[in-house]
């Protein structure tokens, strides 16, 4: 196997849209500080259709994918392996490539999310209530299931995204409640509550956020503040932000790729920041 620094090695994040995506900061400020000069990481406009192609395409040179919307479930059926913690959700955000062809699957998001919580200080939490119903749901409801040790309440806007949640809550073992969206109001007395939805899905729950609110992990990182984050902090809640689980998914793709640990996580941050402050 080439030795990282000394031999030209390739990676990119792929999806569509991919345009906005903040993942060649992240990754390029880690090479940068791991001083591993020949890499190089790209971004590709690449739907389901195209995915079989543009993976069969690559060549020895390409050491790994980072996989975002809606090539999660897409790419699985193109790989040799998937991890344990990525085939819970069936989706896979990352891909190992190895100079003899194998191609693994992980999910960094999930470990992601908890490593972004264990940052804020929370590692355990005795109920925890989830906005949305969406991709990321499922995820976070994995991540979940390893700090939450009673209820998840789950709020969702119809009943077919509700069955989807049921299922997800038995395939991973996890004691869901499921809540129509119309009381979403009441999950923001929660000690943990995880916002999945969209940009703007939350806006009109931030007249509800208590005198004392808890703690917030909002998924989103552009535009941010949220509506319901800057509310959630000015109240003097506990903020954790999109890009801090993007930050600690990317670290861990970064740490299998290139098979350098730890990754750079401040200078990582610094970059990002940085690039969220020029859009």
């Amino acid at each position: 196997m080439p030795v990282p620094g000394t031999d030209r090695r390739r990676a990119a994040v792929l999806g569509s849209p991919i345009a906005h995506s903040l993942s060649p900061v992240l990754h390029r400020a880690a090479y940068a500080e791991l001083g591993l000069a020949n890499w190089t990481y790209d971004r590709f406009d690449v739907g389901e259709a195209a995915l079989p192609a543009f993976v069969e395409g690559l060549g020895p040179e390409w050491a790994g994918l980072s996989l975002t919307m809606p090539l999660k479930r897409a790419v699985i059926p193109l790989l040799d392996s998937v991890s344990e913690t990525a085939a819970s959700v069936d989706a896979v955000n990352t891909v190992v490539l190895t100079e003899d062809g194998r191609r693994t699957g992980d999910n960094t998001d999930i470990p992601g999310i908890v490593a972004a919580l264990r940052e804020h200080g929370i590692e355990k939490t005795e109920t925890a209530a989830v906005l949305g119903a969406g991709a990321t749901a499922s995820s976070a409801l994995a991540a979940l299931s390893r700090i939450c040790t009673g209820e998840i309440a789950v709020y969702v806007r119809s009943a077919a995204r509700a069955d989807e949640m049921r299922g997800w809550a038995q395939r991973l073992d996890v004691d869901v409640r499921i809540a129509d969206w119309t009381d979403a109001e009441e999950a923001l007395r929660a000690p943990l509550v995880v916002a999945t939805t969209p940009a703007g899905a939350t806006d009109a729950l931030a007249v509800a956020v208590p005198e004392r609110p808890t703690t917030l992990f909002d998924v989103l990182y552009d535009p941010w503040p949220t509506t319901l984050a800057a509310r959630w902090s000015a109240y003097g809640g506990a903020v954790v932000s999109g890009l801090d689980l993007l930050l600690h998914q990317a670290v861990l793709q970064v740490e299998q790729m290139t098979g350098r640990s730890p990754a750079p996580l401040a200078a990582m941050r610094k970059a990002g920041e940085r690039a969220l402050a020029d859009r």
